[in-house]
């Protein structure tokens, strides 16, 4: 992910913001017994730097989803931002992944970035219809609008989101910075998501804290998470994020997202590795740990 990606990264100021201050309240109204559905994944599946450790020696690049989907629980989409998935690719995902696994796709950037949500009717339906096949094993599917779609296009996101079904998971991630200097626009925005059940993403990225806006309008949490190639504040940050959850968690959080990058992604299950142990010990979970692949060397059996 480039979108707030710093070179130095010295002068940053990683400290998780305070919540805002109608998250809790409104998370309040969903607070229950059972524990809450919990998923965390990574932005790929297909890395050569996991064969060999987190995939087996020898895999072959075609099975890497059938791996992923036996160390991660959920997968953020990305390919989906580029092209609408087919139905032989969208039943070819739901064979090779295990039950209870999640795809969260990113809607087309011909809706979101090119279109910016106008005149986009038929396009959106045919994607819907397209996610739709993932059946019990779509998560949520999310909208990242670009830095230019700013508040005085409240209007566009507000019919929008009225045209989604209500069977898709929806969130939407916004960049530019005046949704969130400009406190009637961010009261307005909250407002109509919170009304249409459309749920926030918040992006813990080193370049833009100012998207952390810490207001949750479903009782479901995405975070896309931005490590900076295990630098000690990769752990830090993370700690912070599982003390939040653990709030959120006991106040009626009942599902999170939480998708874990680093740069080209090598080191993100590591991290994604120290995220779920943390949450299982902090938050009293039982999220299955990924496992690296030990290789047998040779000799060392006789």
């Amino acid at each position: 992910m480039d979108f707030g990606k710093l070179s130095d990264i010295s002068l940053v100021d990683f400290t998780l913001p305070p919540d805002h201050p109608d998250t809790l309240p409104f998370l309040q109204q969903f607070k229950r017994t059972e524990k809450p559905q919990v998923y965390i994944g990574l932005p790929v599946w297909v890395n050569k730097s996991w064969v060999g450790s987190w995939y087996p020696a020898g895999m072959s690049e075609k099975d890497a989803l059938h791996w992923y989907g036996r160390q991660f629980n959920t997968i953020e989409l990305n390919s989906s931002h580029y092209h609408i998935p087919g139905q032989s690719t969208i039943e070819r995902w739901q064979q090779v992944t295990p039950q209870g696994f999640k795809f969260c796709p990113k809607f087309p950037q011909l809706i979101s970035h090119e279109s910016q949500l106008r005149h986009t009717a038929d396009l959106t339906a045919a994607f819907c219809s397209a996610i739709a096949g993932l059946e019990d094993k779509l998560g949520d599917s999310f909208l990242q609008l670009p830095p230019y779609f700013g508040p005085k296009q409240l209007p566009d996101l507000e019919a929008f989101v009225q045209f989604i079904p209500e069977t898709i998971p929806f969130t939407v991630e916004l960049r530019h910075p005046d949704w969130y200097t400009d406190n009637v626009a961010s009261l307005e925005l909250f407002e109509v998501l919170q009304k249409y059940k459309v749920g926030t993403v918040l992006t813990d990225v080193a370049g833009r804290r100012d998207v952390l806006h810490m207001r949750l309008t479903t009782p479901s949490a995405m975070v896309r998470f931005v490590g900076n190639s295990l630098h000690p504040t990769d752990y830090t940050r993370i700690d912070a994020w599982v003390q939040r959850l653990k709030v959120w968690f006991e106040n009626g959080l009942q599902q999170l997202y939480f998708f874990v990058h680093e740069p080209d992604n090598t080191l993100a299950p590591d991290l994604a590795l120290y995220l779920i142990k943390e949450l299982n010990k902090v938050c009293n979970l039982d999220i299955k740990l990924p496992k690296k692949f030990v290789q047998a060397v040779q000799g060392e059996l006789f």
